[in-house]
């Protein structure tokens, strides 16, 4: 798990039938760590996160079956968690 921030929304014309009605963000990944130019990356939203909203990004596959329901989702990064 990596702690990100929402900068953006992704909008697309067609995506994969598993993830209809689901949002895609972009995210950055914190400077903690170090990293002078941290990671962006997009992530489907789990928990109704927002633009500006600190939170914890899995990159496992159990959290991609819990988000979209089947057994091997089309996806990699799920938002999990909203930092306070």
């Amino acid at each position: 798990m990596k702690r990100c921030r929402v900068i953006g929304n992704v909008v697309s014309s067609s995506k994969h039938p598993a993830l209809a009605g689901k949002k895609l963000l972009v995210v950055r990944h914190h400077e903690e760590t170090g990293d002078p130019n941290p990671g962006i990356g997009l992530a489907v939203d789990g928990v109704g996160a927002g633009i500006g909203d600190d939170v914890i990004v899995s990159d496992s596959g159990a959290a991609g079956r819990s988000v979209t329901g089947i057994e091997y989702p089309p996806l990699r990064s799920v938002i999990v968690g909203i930092v306070d």
